[in-house]
C-alpha cells in the first residue's frame, strides 16, 4: 500500500465520528494511566525513590515488575502494581478451567459463563493485589528484603499499621482503577483495554532505552539497535499473521421443515498460538528462586546459592540464564497451547455441527489429526518466541557487557518481550480499526 493510500485511510478514520471518538477516548485513558504512574503513594520517602530506580535498572525482579508497571513501581506510585495482578488472575482462571469442573462449565455457557469468569477474575486480581502491595510495603521498608543487591533506603520510614494499610489500600485501589479503565476502553474505546494498558506500560520504556544507548555507546549503536527493532517488528508481524487453515466441510441438514445447504469453512491454527504468555511465564519462573533465596542463611551454603543466583540469574546476559529462558519458553508454549486449544473438544464441536475434515473420519481420528497438526505448528512458534526473548539480549550484550555497577543492564533484559507485546497489541487494534472501516465501506489499512 502506497503512502497516498495510507494517508487516505487516516483521513477516513478522522472522518468517521464514532471511530474518531473511540480512538480519542482510548488515548485519554492512556494519558490518565501515565499520569497515575507518577503520582506517589502516601507516606513515601522521596529520597529513596532514586535508589529504587537505580536498582530496577540493574535487572532482576524489580526490572521485570517495572516492565509491566510502566515504571510506576520505581516511583512507588498509585499504579505501582500495574495490571500484573489481573494478568496473573486471568492465567490462573485459564489453568483452573482445565481441572475445576465448575469453571469448565462456565466456559461452555457462552456470554453468561464469561461474565461469571470475568467476575471471579476480578476478585482473584484484587486478592493478589492486596498480597503484593502488602509484600512490597514490608520489602521496601526492609531495604528491599534481599531481592536487591545493595539495599535501598527505607521507603516507609513511618512504619505503623495505619500507614501500611493506607499504602496497601492505595496500591490495591490503583489496580482496581486500572481494571475499570481497561474495561472502559474495551466497551467504549478501540482494542482490548487490558492489552492497551500493557502496551502503554512496555512502550513507555523504549525512549529511555534509546537515550541510554546514545549516552553509553553513541549514535552508531542507536542506528544499529533501531534496525534490529525494525527487523524484529517485521519478523514478528510475519509470524503472528501466520496460520494453518484446516478445511471443514458441513453436510446438508434438515431443520424443521427446511433443509439447510452444506458449506465449507476452516479452523485457523496460529503458528504462535500462545502469544506472549510463555515468555511471561518463563521470566517469572526464573525469578522465583531469587525470592526463595532471601530466606536462606546469609553464610555457608546459603551464601553460595545466593552468589550463584547473582552471577547467573540476575544477569540477563549470562549463558545459563539465556539457556534456561529458551527451554522454559518452549515448554510453556506447548503447555499453554494445550490449555487454550483442546483437540477433543474441537473435534466434538465439529461433529455436533454436522461437519468433518475432508479425508479424516469424525471422532477419534479427527482428534488425533488436530493434535498432530497442533504439535507440528507449535514447535516453530515456540522456537520463534525463544528467539525473540534471547536474540535482543545477545545483540545488546555486545554494546553493554555485563557489569554489576552498570545501570543499563535492566533496561534491555526484556526488550524482546516489549517488542512482542507492542506488535501483538498493535496488530489486534489495527484489525479492529480495519473492521470498523470495512463496515462503513471504506478500505482498511491491512488490505
Amino acid at each position: 500500500m502506497n503512502i497516498v493510500a495510507s494517508f487516505k485511510n487516516i483521513v477516513n478514520v478522522v472522518k468517521i465520528v464514532d471511530l474518531r471518538n473511540k480512538i480519542l477516548f482510548t488515548i485519554g485513558i492512556i494519558v490518565i494511566y501515565r499520569i497515575g504512574a507518577f503520582i506517589p503513594a502516601p507516606g513515601i520517602n522521596f529520597q529513596a525513590i532514586s535508589a529504587l530506580q537505580f536498582e530496577a535498572e540493574q535487572g532482576g525482579v524489580l526490572a521485570f515488575l517495572r516492565l509491566f508497571s510502566g515504571g510506576a513501581l520505581t516511583q512507588f506510585a498509585v499504579f505501582s502494581l500495574g495490571i500484573f495482578p489481573y494478568i496473573t488472575s486471568s492465567i490462573m482462571m485459564q489453568i483452573l478451567g482445565v481441572v475445576v469442573p465448575r469453571i469448565e462449565q462456565w466456559q461452555q455457557q457462552g456470554a453468561v459463563g464469561q461474565r461469571k469468569i470475568t467476575q471471579w477474575t476480578r476478585y482473584i486480581a484484587i486478592a493478589i493485589a492486596i498480597i503484593q502491595s502488602t509484600g512490597f510495603a514490608f520489602l521496601f521498608h526492609n531495604g528491599g528484603g534481599g531481592i536487591v543487591r545493595t539495599g535501598i533506603p527505607d521507603l516507609l520510614p513511618i512504619f505503623t499499621f495505619e500507614r501500611v494499610m493506607l499504602v496497601v489500600l492505595t496500591l490495591t485501589a490503583g489496580t482496581a482503577l486500572l481494571m475499570w479503565l481497561g474495561e472502559l476502553v474495551t466497551q467504549k474505546g478501540i482494542g482490548n483495554g487490558m492489552s492497551i494498558i500493557i502496551f502503554a506500560a512496555v512502550v513507555s520504556d523504549i525512549p529511555s532505552q534509546f537515550s541510554t544507548i546514545r549516552t553509553q555507546a553513541g549514535w552508531w549503536w542507536v542506528t544499529g539497535v533501531a534496525v534490529m527493532y525494525l527487523a524484529l517488528l517485521v519478523i514478528i508481524v510475519f509470524v503472528e499473521q501466520g496460520q494453518r487453515r484446516i478445511p471443514v466441510q458441513f453436510a446438508k441438514r434438515v431443520m424443521g421443515s427446511k433443509m439447510t445447504a452444506g458449506g465449507s469453512s476452516y479452523i485457523p491454527l496460529k503458528v504462535n498460538q500462545s502469544g506472549v504468555i510463555p515468555i511471561i511465564f518463563a521470566s517469572s519462573m526464573l525469578y522465583m528462586p531469587q525470592l526463595i533465596a532471601v530466606a536462606l542463611p546469609s553464610s555457608g551454603w546459603g551464601a553460595s546459592i545466593q552468589r550463584w543466583m547473582n552471577d547467573h540469574l540476575i544477569n540477563t546476559q549470562d549463558p545459563i540464564y539465556l539457556t534456561l529462558l529458551g527451554v522454559l519458553v518452549v515448554l510453556f508454549a506447548y503447555f499453554y497451547t494445550a490449555i487454550t486449544f483442546d483437540p477433543v473438544k474441537q473435534a466434538d464441536s465439529i461433529r455436533r455441527q454436522g461437519g468433518f475434515i475432508p479425508g479424516v473420519r469424525p471422532g477419534p481420528q479427527t482428534e488425533r489429526y488436530l493434535g498432530k497438526i497442533l504439535s507440528r505448528i507449535t514447535l516453530p512458534g515456540a522456537l520463534f518466541l525463544a528467539a525473540v526473548a534471547i536474540v535482543p539480549a545477545v545483540v545488546l550484550s555486545q554494546a553493554f557487557p555485563y557489569d554489576p555497577t552498570n545501570p543499563t543492564l535492566g533496561l534491555f533484559g526484556f526488550t524482546g518481550i516489549s517488542i512482542l507485546i507492542a506488535v501483538g497489541v498493535s496488530l489486534e487494534t489495527m484489525k479492529q480499526i480495519d473492521s470498523q472501516l470495512m463496515m462503513r465501506n471504506y478500505e482498511g489499512f491491512l488490505n
